[in-house]
């Protein structure tokens, strides 16, 4: 776990915590929204199913120094059907602002709260998300209308009409970069601990490509392989050219899906949110890119206050 912390002297209302399949961050934050102190570990939903959730949120707040019975909301996979107490989803359209509205109690001993997810129940694009609505709602003001753009291990594209989420499409982008590099024929023209650059030019031809064949996806990634044994490429350019046609091929897709408005948001983190931001320009989006972690966390402030605001 990352050590605590701490930035402010101000007292303590309530904790912040995002909840994710693979990592746990959590924020001792004041009535204000200002952060106090801060604590990280790896122990995501998928390691509490051995010691369960209880146990590492008590351990995390002795290190952020919480208060006993401080209030503390959540988000993200604790929420799930197979995490701590499911949140059910609520369905779209759904205001931002109203996200609180769904939170469920943990139990009745203590005030924790547990954030809804979001659901588009339509037969023809059905859809889930799960704590990226509530870096949404750390993101926009209540009158915001327009695309957001969210990479990931599954990247979200989120159409927001008024403060409400009335349409996104999940992309399972991320994942297929691991599954192929990993799993395919695909492995021997990837360098293993290779990280793609943004700036690379078998990235941006990679886009290219994609941008331009969108159709084609599975030939082009053949060809990434073909090129390398016929010497035109070599395998240190496999990551950068693999990663540009993934993300190029979503692009296009949500380009298709949404259009392409005069401008997109884009809640960018490391060096994914990099590659996204370079390929988003190459496609000809204006960008505005924002800290996915610090909405994340604006979100949970904004949800926490409209919750508790009256008692802080």
């Amino acid at each position: 776990m990352a050590p605590v912390t701490p930035s402010s002297s101000a007292p303590p209302a309530f904790v912040a915590i995002d909840w994710g399949t693979s990592s746990f961050r959590g924020w001792l934050m004041s009535a204000q929204g200002g952060v106090l102190a801060e604590s990280r570990g790896s122990e995501g939903m998928l390691h509490c199913a051995g010691p369960g959730f209880a146990p590492v949120l008590r351990d995390h707040l002795a290190r952020l120094g919480a208060p006993t019975k401080i209030p503390v909301l959540i988000c993200g996979m604790a929420g799930a059907r197979q995490g701590w107490v499911e949140a059910p989803y609520l369905n779209t359209p759904t205001r931002l602002d109203a996200l609180h509205e769904g939170a469920v109690h943990v139990d009745a001993s203590s005030d924790i709260r547990i954030l809804p997810g979001i659901a588009q129940v339509r037969a023809d694009a059905p859809d889930v998300m799960r704590g990226e609505e509530t870096q949404l709602l750390g993101l926009i003001d209540p009158a915001f209308s327009g695309l957001v753009c969210i990479p990931g291990t599954h990247s979200k594209w989120v159409k927001i009409e008024a403060g409400a989420i009335v349409e996104f499409a999940t992309y399972m982008t991320g994942e297929l970069f691991s599954v192929i590099s990993q799993h395919s024929i695909l492995s021997h023209a990837i360098e293993a601990a290779g990280q793609p650059a943004a700036n690379s030019r078998p990235f941006r031809d990679g886009v290219g490509a994609a941008l331009l064949a969108p159709s084609g996806l599975t030939s082009s990634l053949f060809r990434l392989r073909a090129a390398q044994l016929l010497g035109f490429e070599q395998r240190g350019d496999g990551t950068d050219r693999l990663s540009g046609l993934l993300i190029g091929s979503e692009i296009s897709d949500a380009t298709v899906r949404f259009g392409q408005p005069a401008s997109l948001r884009l809640l960018r983190a490391g060096r994914l949110g990099e590659l996204y931001e370079v390929a988003l320009r190459e496609r000809g989006f204006d960008v505005m890119a924002d800290d996915a972690e610090q909405a994340s966390r604006h979100g949970l402030s904004k949800a926490a206050i409209n919750i508790w605001g009256a008692q802080f």
